[in-house]
């Protein structure tokens, strides 16, 4: 009997606490017999693009922002769109430029609640264009579309630059070194030069 209080409580603060951090259901309209399948994910709250390892790119309006990671995945983010009143989702779809034309990605339909969804990796040197736009239930119209466009940088790429840095501030230490070595030999170590002795 003690235990039901206890319970009750928990079953209290339970939906207080799914209100604050409500998950995220969303579809994958892809190919395959998985395609469609419904799944849910937590919301990144608190997330944070450091500039060492993630670089933030803006829609027009700053609507929506892509955050693409080092490790190759992207974090997707935008606000409560308005009006709220009769929203039932959103639609998010990708593409990718190829060598003459572009590819679509797979497209995600993501329930009102979202505000983020990840990209689990993109490929480098491929530039992506995401569009996010918002669903409304009839007869109100949709809204136009927030588009972002970026560019992965390879990790072979970004590793060569990092290297190369690495090398050339090395080089640059070895060359001072070098140089002040240079000066205090001849500073101190090579023969003073004789003055000549004066004629009787």
């Amino acid at each position: 009997r003690r235990a039901l209080p206890a319970l009750l409580a928990l079953l209290c603060l339970a939906p207080a606490a799914a209100e604050e951090q409500p998950w995220c259901p969303y579809k994958v309209r892809g190919e395959g017999a998985e395609g469609g399948r419904l799944c849910f994910r937590p919301p990144a709250l608190g997330f944070e693009c450091p500039a060492r390892s993630c670089r933030a790119h803006r829609s027009a309006g700053g609507a929506l922002v892509a955050n693409v990671l080092r490790n190759g995945s992207v974090l997707l983010q935008w606000g409560a769109p308005r009006p709220a009143a009769g929203l039932r989702g959103f639609a998010l779809n990708c593409s990718w430029d190829g060598t003459y034309t572009r590819f679509p990605c797979e497209s995600v339909e993501l329930g009102a609640a979202c505000r983020d969804f990840l990209l689990p990796e993109a490929h480098g040197g491929v530039r992506y264009r995401l569009c996010l736009q918002p669903r409304y239930a009839p007869p109100r119209p949709a809204p136009p579309a927030h588009c972002v466009e970026f560019r992965r940088e390879p990790a072979a790429a970004r590793d060569i630059a990092v290297a190369m840095t690495a090398v050339g501030g090395a080089i640059c230490v070895m060359l001072v070194l070098i140089c002040l070595l240079v000066a205090y030999i001849t500073e101190n170590l090579a023969p003073r030069s004789q003055h000549p002795r004066a004629h009787l």
